[in-house]
């Protein structure tokens, strides 16, 4: 990256703290607005700048303060190493390049399934460790997966997927009958016990470093149902994941929760956590490709419709659900 082309805010960073950089590298980015560079500094190990759109508040900013929470469980994060909060800059450790989307395309079966199993024990850690550390100073106590955000979600997911990207258009009278069945999904969810939740904890937002896993990601977090952080991992759009490892996965979470017993009721509410999951990341594909022209989601639109269509079927309650929606999307058939 030549010197003209780093951004201003990057320059200022190092500017202000007299880093020598030998080189800055740009990273892939997520769905955000924020951009990523790596540091290789003339001395010392490389770290990261996240660069925000606007300048942030540092005291108030939702990931510093959920990066507090998560450290004090603890659960492996970045560290926060500086800030230039006026230029929109935070600086963090360097976790590397490796996703654990990305190394189940190279790591041996063997290690997959321990990376797995670590990652199921930070959602038993989150929600257990949530518990004992509620307090109003950290932000996501004070948030949750509520009625109102449940159901923005589901229109987001109607508007973004099936009108703008599928290009549906639905009497008045269909319309509203969709969003009363996506209603009651929204309502079921919402009234469940509330635990800590990740907010979008997947296989792009887990990092592998030495064979261990660090958490990427986290500034939405949030209370929500005990399912939601599993679906994330296990319902996720990014990773095809066997029903039988899905199964193994399921009863190893009950099993440190100390819920054996409790596994059919509980595939019933991941079943349908999983279902609004899903098409609320159907939402955020149609979104990147319409509207920010991102067609980068497209290829995770397939596996995420199959995941969907399997909820839709196996349960008899979603068949009125279903008939509104197969006419536009086919794949659900």
């Amino acid at each position: 990256m030549t010197d003209s082309q780093i951004p201003a805010a990057v320059t200022g960073y190092l500017e202000r703290h007299q880093v020598g950089a030998l080189r800055v590298v740009p990273l892939t980015g997520d769905a955000s607005d924020r951009r990523y560079y790596r540091i290789l500094p003339r001395d010392g190990e490389s770290f990261v700048l996240a660069v925000h759109a606007t300048p942030f508040d540092y005291a108030t900013l939702p990931f510093v303060n959920t990066a507090a929470l998560f450290a004090e469980m603890p659960v492996p994060v970045p560290h926060v190493l500086g800030h230039a909060a006026d230029l929109g800059v935070l600086a963090l450790s360097d976790l590397g390049d490796v996703t654990l989307q990305a190394h189940l395309g190279a790591g041996p079966p063997a290690e997959h399934n321990a990376l797995y199993r670590e990652a199921v024990s930070f959602i038993e850690i989150f929600q257990r460790r949530g518990r004992e550390l509620t307090s109003p100073k950290y932000g996501p106590y004070a948030i949750a997966f509520d009625v109102e955000k449940l159901s923005w979600e589901m229109d987001f997911f109607i508007k973004h997927f099936l009108e703008a990207y599928r290009g549906a258009v639905f009497p008045p009278a269909t319309r509203e009958a969709l969003r009363a069945e996506l209603g009651k999904i929204v309502a079921e969810l919402a009234a469940e016990p509330r635990v800590l939740c990740h907010r979008d904890y997947h296989s792009r937002n887990l990092m592998v470093r030495n064979n261990k896993l660090h958490i990427i990601d986290f500034q939405d977090a949030r209370m929500g149902p005990d399912t939601y952080d599993l679906v994330s991992l296990l319902r996720d759009s990014y990773v095809d994941m066997p029903e039988r490892t899905l199964e193994e996965l399921i009863a190893y979470f009950l099993a440190l929760g100390g819920r054996a017993g409790d596994r059919a009721a509980f595939r019933r509410r991941f079943d349908l956590m999983a279902l609004q999951r899903n098409l609320k990341a159907l939402g955020t594909f149609g979104y990147q490709t319409t509207a920010r022209q991102n067609t980068v989601y497209i290829q995770y639109i397939p596996r995420t419709l199959r995941y969907a269509r399997e909820n839709l079927l196996k349960y008899d309650r979603f068949a009125r659900l279903r008939d509104i929606l197969e006419p536009h999307v086919e794949e659900l058939r």
